[in-house]
């Protein structure tokens, strides 16, 4: 079995990281990626804004109806069900930026002519892919730091605060969700130099993995029980309610694996083809 030495290691490393670097620069630079954060920030504030407002009116209402009828309360965890409510709708939100941010990974690489640089380079394929993926995902993650504080700043005020494990769980299972849609449409837009059709194959990723939700909530028997496992979006909304499987890290890490492979194995093809 071939070993890779420390030498080696580091290396692969520095590859990585000089992609990194040149990749994670280019998000800061263009006025595209300005007008998307513009975007997010503002719609995942109002939204959170909503879901706040309209829970605590719903459950206040709740309490008032059960205290003129003199029913028993029931106890209803608000800042639990606020932050299950905003990520998921989180989520929605980032389904429809995701590809936005993944259909020029390779598709640029194309227009400007530097694939074939790229390629032929002493750069791996898979150092190349490996350090597209992380600055895209840096860039994703930097959109969501300001959500996470005002997340933590508003739930941590109620009594008892929330749970910080929960905020972070569920931030967390968003991350890994956007680092697998991602790496899959970095895979799509290794195929093509369009980035229109890159970003609509990306939107057809997001529709599968969201029939195979459905497909797992709708069926039954052993059908169910792998299209669950499969499914990303189950494992994502398992975290936003605090629940940790070590098969999520499974199933997302395997998503992100596969979609650097197929990037890789895209390039190499690419390669031959020139040759």
């Amino acid at each position: 079995m071939p070993s890779i030495s420390l030498h080696g290691l580091r290396v692969i490393f520095a590859n990585i990281l000089a992609i990194y670097r040149r990749e994670l620069q280019s998000y800061f630079t263009a006025p595209f990626y300005y007008v998307i954060a513009g975007v997010f920030w503002l719609l995942s504030g109002l939204f959170f804004l909503v879901v706040m407002t309209t829970i605590i009116s719903q459950v206040a209402q709740q309490d008032l109806l059960q205290q003129q009828f003199g029913a028993p309360s029931q106890a209803v965890d608000v800042p639990k069900l606020i932050l299950e409510s905003f990520l998921g709708l989180l989520g929605s939100i980032s389904q429809v930026i995701l590809p936005m941010l993944s259909m020029g990974l390779y598709t640029e690489e194309r227009k400007r002519g530097t694939l074939e640089l790229l390629a032929t380079s002493p750069i791996t394929n898979w150092c190349v892919a490996t350090g597209k993926l992380l600055a895209v995902l840096t860039f994703y993650t930097t959109l969501l730091l300001p959500v996470i504080v005002y997340q933590f700043v508003a739930l941590q005020q109620s009594t008892p605060p929330l749970s910080p494990w929960l905020i972070l769980a569920g931030n967390g299972g968003l991350i890994l969700l956007a680092a697998a849609v991602l790496s899959l449409g970095m895979f799509l837009s290794s195929l093509t130099d369009s980035t229109i059709l890159a970003a609509i194959l990306g939107f057809a990723v997001l529709l599968i993995l969201w029939v195979l939700d459905v497909l797992a909530k709708n069926t039954g028997g052993n059908l169910s029980d792998i299209l669950t496992y499969l499914s990303p979006l189950e494992h994502f909304t398992n975290l936003t309610r605090g629940i940790f499987r070590t098969s999520s890290l499974v199933v997302f890490g395997s998503y992100i694996f596969l979609g650097i492979f197929l990037t890789a194995q895209s390039i190499d093809a690419f390669r031959y083809q020139r040759n």
